[in-house]
């Protein structure tokens, strides 16, 4: 291996459980095809409102670490779970041989009661290192500000705290300016969190996902993005092609900058990430192939 391969960023994916038998079968299929491009790793999303943690994203995580041989990322929420429900999720994915979890807190709903054994991301964090410290923890984090942190000041503490609890890297949630992340990146340097950062991208290729972005987002659009959402509004076909080459765009400015690596966010589109991928697939480190 060279120097040049060494430093070359990963590029993963996140993809999460399907609600019905019909997208199961095409995740799976999806799934196949993420496998072929060789990804550092595959993360599975975990929703407070999901029926089962159990049966759908440790069960998917654990079909991505054992069936494709690529390493998986489990998520798993803060707020919702008990003490007891965290040890079992642990005991399963040891059971499947997946050692590294997105600790969460995860969303808050009015109509739904926390169970009171987590009230934030950096609680788990210490109960699992506590408990197995053979896990790897990665942590969320807004590069433009958590929409319920006091300030960008307290934002960052909090942060730091997550990390300082035993997160191993961090993912950051979806953006558009990446002059955006650079500042976060700096300010966390300043604060000295110094765990590796992987940039979260979310290709927009079709209207409803941009208008669900806009409706259910306080993520800052650039004139240049919201011009392609304005121009192409009802043109598929061109949306698509501009979305992507928005995405390729910022994948290649993030990477130019030394960036950990890419996490892409697929919507479990399999097409989607594979011509991504077509376009950047030298700048990302070969060795991600091998588990």
């Amino acid at each position: 291996m060279t120097d040049t391969e060494r430093q070359r960023p990963s590029l993963s994916f996140e993809i999460f459980p399907p609600n019905t038998k019909t997208s199961n079968e095409l995740l799976l299929d999806t799934l196949d095809e993420l496998q072929d491009l060789g990804p550092h790793f595959i993360s599975v999303t975990c929703s407070n409102k999901q029926a089962n943690l159990q049966t759908t994203t440790l069960k998917l995580a654990g079909y991505i670490q054992k069936n494709l041989k690529v390493p998986s990322i489990a998520h798993i929420t803060a707020a919702y779970s008990s003490k007891q429900e965290i040890r079992e999720a642990l005991q399963t994915l040891d059971r499947f041989k997946t050692k590294r979890i997105l600790a969460l807190r995860g969303d808050i709903y009015e109509d739904k009661q926390p169970t009171g054994d987590f009230q934030h991301a950096s609680e788990l964090i210490q109960f699992i290192k506590k408990e197995d410290p053979t896990f790897q923890i990665s942590g969320a984090c807004h590069p433009e500000i958590h929409p319920e942190a006091a300030s960008r000041v307290a934002d960052l503490h909090h942060l730091k705290e997550k990390v300082d609890s035993g997160c191993d890297d961090l993912i950051t949630q979806l953006f558009f300016d990446n002059d955006i992340f650079y500042r976060f990146r700096e300010n966390c340097e300043m604060v000295g969190i110094d765990v590796p950062i992987y940039p979260g991208i979310m290709p927009i290729v079709n209207r409803n996902q941009a208008l669900r972005l806009i409706q259910t987002t306080k993520t800052a659009l650039p004139r240049k993005f919201v011009a392609i959402l304005e121009k192409y509004e009802h043109d598929p076909a061109s949306l698509r092609a501009a979305g992507l080459a928005y995405a390729i765009d910022q994948i290649v400015d993030l990477v130019t900058q030394d960036s950990a690596g890419i996490h892409l966010y697929t919507m479990n589109q399999s097409q989607t990430a594979l011509s991504i991928y077509r376009a950047t697939k030298t700048l990302f480190k070969e060795e991600s192939l091998i588990v």
